[in-house]
């Protein structure tokens, strides 16, 4: 069932919202703006959702060939309604990024990028008919592997997470050869403790970890 429609910014694509599809949140803008494109030709998105955040990335950079993956049948429909809505192309699939060989070639992106379902079953966050789409349907490692997989030499994965997670996301990273290269952490103001932690990490890149300034957000920590 279709429900709003907004635009990502003033002037930017148009999202249309459908029931069943976990709304549009503050994680995926901070995610769109935190991806360096660079020479990115290929993208790759991995629990696309309705495909907000490659929206955000087609709306900054046209020419991008987007492939989108969700294991939500009405998410990768919803995704489907929104490039066309805007006169995007992209390539859809609905299946479990864990079986990523079944979609895509091996080492066949610039970049892969992530706004994944990332709270344990136990968590308050993953209570509830909301929560449900916040809950963690893959471990970071499996997330880092098909990344990994995904990506050629030098390519990038970027992605939002809890900060409280983030050791086991970098070490996860380290496993499947991608280098953590770019943090930056979201606070709701100065005083606050962080709400997400942005990352990108390279494959086969080099040592050497930037930390980026705090993103202050003015925005409540969601639970």
């Amino acid at each position: 069932m279709l429900t709003g429609l907004d635009r990502l910014w003033p002037q930017g694509p148009l999202y249309r919202q459908f029931d069943g599809v976990f709304p549009l949140s503050s994680d995926t803008a901070w995610l769109g703006a935190f991806v360096h494109l660079g020479r990115a030709k290929t993208v790759c998105d991995l629990g696309c959702g309705g495909g907000a955040l490659s929206l955000q990335l087609l709306g900054r950079k046209s020419t991008l060939r987007v492939s989108a993956l969700d294991i939500l049948p009405e998410a990768a429909e919803a995704a489907k309604y929104n490039f066309a809505l805007n006169n995007f192309e992209a390539d859809v699939y609905c299946g479990d990024l864990r079986d990523w060989r079944s979609f895509f070639s091996p080492e066949s992106f610039d970049l892969v990028v992530s706004n994944p379902p990332y709270w344990k079953p136990e968590s308050p966050a993953a209570a509830g008919s909301r929560g449900v789409a916040r809950r963690e349907s893959c471990t970071p490692a499996e997330l880092c592997r098909a990344a990994g997989g995904l990506l050629r030499q030098r390519g990038k994965f970027c992605l939002v997470y809890p900060p409280e997670r983030l050791a086991e996301l970098i070490n996860a990273m380290a496993k499947a050869g991608l280098e953590p290269k770019r943090l930056r952490l979201v606070h709701k103001d100065a005083a606050s403790e962080p709400c997400a932690a942005l990352l990108e990490g390279v494959k086969g890149g080099g040592k050497g970890l930037q930390v980026l300034p705090p993103l202050l957000s003015g925005e409540e920590k969601k639970e």
